[in-house]
């Protein structure tokens, strides 16, 4: 079955990942159930935009989110990233209407003409929980965001739903929503029309090594890599619409918080980016955990005073961008 020309796998994207994920038996997961990720939760996505100033009319009028900090960003901070010429650029940090302290950061960088998103490694799309995408898609038909699939229901799940938009600095949001029995959905609440952020989509050559990476170093459980079609991404990066790539999905320790890793081709690359700066559309992810000495990664930087805690980044496979924030309780 198809909606808008996708199809309804195709369309969910990251949801479907989540539904599957649940299908995992009981006797792959038994033996590490007391086993707790070293990676709590999403604290923010931080965004690469040309334009920073029409952001905050963008994401308030449409998505409900506000803005709770502006800046400039910190020198230690920049190098921290291994994005120094970033030191200085402004930013925003926005909040979604629930109040979940759970944030998008948008920080200026220069245009970069080539880039077009979902067509490169690392992180391609920001899924946010939602109440009804149904009346988000309504909403957002006709706003400054792009339409790229949905709404629809998950074939085998048709209670999970989603619907994904592009914003002018190719920042992808796919949009879902639990609609049925939420108590027992491993999707969290929204807590308003359009909530926080709940997975994180990365992708890159080797889906192996992907997963590899973030379960050695955070003590995740490994799902099944399943071959499936994600149409919008055909879509993007020219391909026949059915054509199918490896995904699964990492869950961190709190409830309703996954990763969810993309194979893409040969026919993809690294992300570009100017110089120095932070990769334009979704450029880092920042994440929580309990102690950075816990964490046998090599940091860009060593850890820096930030947010009131401590702070570093990682590269990951893919060439993405991991923040790590302490966050004791």
């Amino acid at each position: 079955m198809s909606t808008n020309g996708v199809s309804r796998r195709g369309a969910l994207g990251a949801a479907g990942a989540v539904a599957a994920a649940s299908t995992i038996p009981s006797s792959q997961t038994s033996a590490q159930e007391a086993t707790v990720p070293k990676v709590n939760r999403f604290k923010m996505a931080t965004i690469g935009v040309p334009d920073l100033d029409a952001i905050p009319t963008l994401y308030n009028e449409w998505l409900g989110y506000e803005v709770v900090g502006r800046g400039n960003v910190d020198t230690d901070i920049a190098a921290s990233w291994g994005a120094p010429n970033s030191a200085g650029r402004p930013y925003v940090v926005m909040q979604p209407e629930s109040g979940a302290d759970v944030y998008i950061r948008a920080v200026e960088i220069d245009p970069v003409p080539d880039y077009k998103a979902m067509t490169t490694w690392g992180w391609n799309a920001i899924e946010i929980i939602c109440d009804d995408p149904d009346a988000v898609y309504k909403k957002l038909v006709d706003s400054p965001f792009t339409h790229l699939g949905g709404p629809a229901g998950l074939t085998n799940y048709p209670s999970i739903r989603a619907t994904q938009f592009k914003g002018i600095a190719e920042d992808v949001l796919y949009l879902t929503a639990e609609t049925g029995d939420r108590t027992n959905s491993l999707l969290p609440r929204a807590g308003a029309f359009i909530g926080r952020i709940f997975i994180m989509v990365v992708a890159g050559p080797d889906i192996q090594a992907l997963q590899d990476f973030y379960a050695d170093a955070f003590d995740m459980e490994r799902g099944p890599i399943r071959n499936s079609p994600v149409d919008l991404i055909n879509v993007a990066q020219g391909l026949p619409l059915g054509s199918e790539r490896p995904l699964t999905t990492l869950r961190l320790a709190q409830h309703g918080n996954l990763f969810e890793l993309d194979g893409y081709g040969d026919h993809t690359g690294p992300r570009p980016s100017n110089e120095g700066q932070l990769p334009p559309g979704v450029a880092i992810t920042s994440v929580t955990v309990k102690n950075l000495g816990d964490i046998k990664l090599d940091f860009i930087t060593e850890p820096i005073a930030a947010y009131h805690s401590r702070a570093a980044t990682v590269v990951g496979p893919a060439g993405e961008l991991l923040e790590l924030i302490e966050e004791k309780n």
